[in-house]
């Protein structure tokens, strides 16, 4: 398939960038607006250009960029996770067999003196080329070829293999599991060890850790990645013939901020957690966090008290720094209608931590209605008992 490269003329990009925020509907409906370029070309190319203004920067701000359907623009790895995966790799060679859109290729041909683009879709391959150039990423091939059968059928060895797998069935359907996502990395893995001597795998937030380690072999590090408290992605690291530890590292991208957490999957299973009444203040790990299950190493490093063993809340007397929510406590009560009336609580944002009660439920019963600058964490004691916590926000690094 041909790009129609009439679509990168001045008056074409000029109009595109002119009406992003205009009825996308009305475009369509309305008399060709040029010769060369069809309304609907020009709609697929706004919206696109549209997604990828607080997505993709680098892109969004280069003159002649051609854009593919907004359908890859959603698929594809933002900037901000995309430069933290380059942080991860290095050497001469790296094969991107997953190249999509090119954002991850782009950003790890920063870091490695050659990167392989691999795209069976002829039209997004062609457009990721072109954007290559024109962003000056010179050091960058694109390979039109499924890439697995390009490592089948090629003989060199490479520094690393990246692969991000399809999370989409035959049906259209979002799946995550290692075993459902195409290319199958599970039935690839000795052709990767055979091609490469690190991989990094990128899967879905939903898949569970214990058992991603249990079905990937050589799993050397996790890096579990959020934005804005958003989990975004489970990046696995694989070292040929790693047996050894694993390291978790935790990052959760906050604003211009960068709340990262590293622990050791090993010693987290050998700690014992400490736990201790509602003190002074409460601390609720970020999302990265959450996900990780270092639950236990997150308490011990930051000298923190658990609430709960199955509450993921945290309490000290003096305020400390912290990757996720702070809150000075200006209540803790016992969970009863009665002491709910006695609050006086009638507008809040309400918390649900192992607690038998859903948000929804809590509002309704106890007439609580959203927002506000109140906090209301609803959860379980050391003492296994259901207990009301009323805190007020502190900004992040604001210790006083």
């Amino acid at each position: 398939m041909c790009l129609n490269k009439n679509i990168l003329n001045t008056g074409v990009q000029n109009f595109i960038s002119e009406n992003l925020n205009t009825d996308m509907m009305s475009v369509l409906l309305k008399k060709p607006f040029f010769a060369t370029v069809t309304n609907v070309e020009l709609v697929e190319q706004m919206e696109a250009r549209k997604k990828s203004k607080k997505k993709l920067p680098t892109w969004f701000g280069c003159p002649n960029i051609y854009y593919p359907k907004k359908l890859h623009i959603e698929q594809t790895s933002s900037e901000v996770t995309a430069q933290y995966k380059s942080r991860i790799v290095a050497g001469k060679s790296l094969v991107d067999l997953t190249g999509g859109f090119g954002i991850d290729s782009y950003f790890f041909s920063s870091k490695v003196a050659g990167v392989f683009h691999c795209e069976i879709n002829q039209s997004l391959s062609k457009i990721a080329q072109h954007n290559f150039e024109v962003l000056g990423a010179d050091n960058i091939l694109t390979i039109q070829n499924d890439g697995i059968s390009f490592l089948e059928k090629d003989k060199e060895r490479y520094d690393w293999l990246y692969v991000d797998p399809s999370r989409r069935d035959d049906r259209k359907g979002r799946v995550f599991q290692l075993s459902d996502c195409e290319p199958n990395v599970l039935k690839h893995l000795d052709l990767f060890f055979l091609k490469a001597d690190n991989l990094l795998i990128k899967t879905s937030p939903l898949l569970d850790i214990t058992k991603g380690i249990s079905e990937l072999k050589n799993v050397y590090q996790i890096h579990v990645v959020a934005v804005n408290n958003d989990m975004k992605e489970l990046l696995w690291v694989l070292k040929k013939g790693h047996e050894g530890e694993i390291e978790v590292t935790t990052i959760n991208f906050q604003n211009s901020m960068e709340q990262t957490f590293i622990f050791n999957r090993s010693e987290e299973m050998q700690l014992l957690a400490d736990f201790s009444a509602p003190r002074n203040y409460l601390y609720e790990p970020n999302a990265a966090i959450m996900k990780s299950g270092g639950f236990k190493s997150i308490g011990e490093q930051f000298k923190l008290k658990k609430l709960h063993s199955n509450t993921h809340l945290y309490t000290s007397y003096d305020l400390v720094d912290f990757p996720g929510r702070r809150f000075k406590i200006e209540a803790t009560i016992p969970y009863s209608t009665k002491e709910m009336k006695q609050l006086e609580i009638r507008k809040a944002n309400v918390t649900i931590r192992n607690f038998s009660e859903s948000v929804a439920d809590v509002r309704k019963k106890h007439k609580i209605l959203d927002g506000g600058s109140q906090y209301l964490f609803f959860t379980t004691d050391m003492d296994r008992k259901k207990i009301v916590i009323l805190g007020s926000k502190i900004p992040y690094l604001q210790i006083t």
